[in-house]
């Protein structure tokens, strides 16, 4: 208890750094998420549509989160340099599999018999998929969209190794100096962000109609 104390008294000396940290964290996250679902959710269209496109798609999503961040992050250090975008870019990857899971997943599971009544009253492929199944499964998306940013919350710690900023400053730096104040001043308010940003999504989650784990294939990721 005395070091928690210790470490919140850190964070009370240092807040204004504190809040420089949060704001690049909060940024890593944000926009890396913001490219993950930009390019995630048309290439799981695409996936469903496409039995080619699929495989490339899954086979891309599976290899960019088997490939630790860190060493995405090291690949792509010779192109880009150190900082925030290639931070962004290691964030992005693993950000991106949860998001294809769930969004192929949940318009697959679309009735059958929703999408032939939807094509006998005349609608078209694409009427069928924007009018019907996109809207039926986006609870089931947006829970992979909710794995997704609450893993990124964690991950984006590991953007301290490549100058990208962020709360890892405070944990790295005070493991590797074995100052246990500085560590905590860092890792519990990730922690709890983490913790409240996934139960604000699953409020949301809960209102789109998802309101089970069973509707989250991605649920055990978290």
């Amino acid at each position: 208890m005395s070091e928690i104390i210790a470490g919140f008294e850190y964070l009370v000396d240092n807040f204004d750094e504190f809040l420089m940290l949060l704001q690049q964290h909060l940024a890593l996250v944000l926009v890396s998420e913001l490219a993950a679902i930009a390019v995630a959710i048309p290439a799981s269209i695409l996936a469903v549509r496409n039995a080619r496109a699929r495989r490339v798609v899954l086979g891309v999503g599976n290899v960019a989160q088997t490939i630790p961040t860190l060493a995405i992050i090291a690949l792509v250090f010779p192109l880009i340099g150190i900082g925030f975008w290639p931070s962004v870019i290691g964030l992005w990857a693993y950000a991106i599999l949860p998001i294809i899971t769930n969004t192929i997943s949940g318009i697959e599971n679309v009735s059958d018999d929703t999408v032939e009544a939807a094509r006998g009253m005349g609608m078209t492929d694409w009427e069928v998929l924007r009018k019907i199944q996109v809207p039926l499964a986006l609870p089931v998306i947006f829970a992979g969209i909710r794995t997704s940013i609450v893993l990124n919350v964690g991950t984006a710690y590991l953007a301290f190794f490549i100058g990208g900023g962020g709360l890892g400053l405070w944990v790295v730096g005070g493991i590797q100096l074995y100052n246990m104040p500085q560590v905590l001043a860092g890792a519990i308010p990730g922690a709890l962000l983490a913790i409240g940003a996934d139960l604000v999504l699953a409020r949301i989650q809960h209102r789109l109609g998802g309101e089970s784990d069973v509707n989250n294939p991605t649920a055990g990721a978290a």
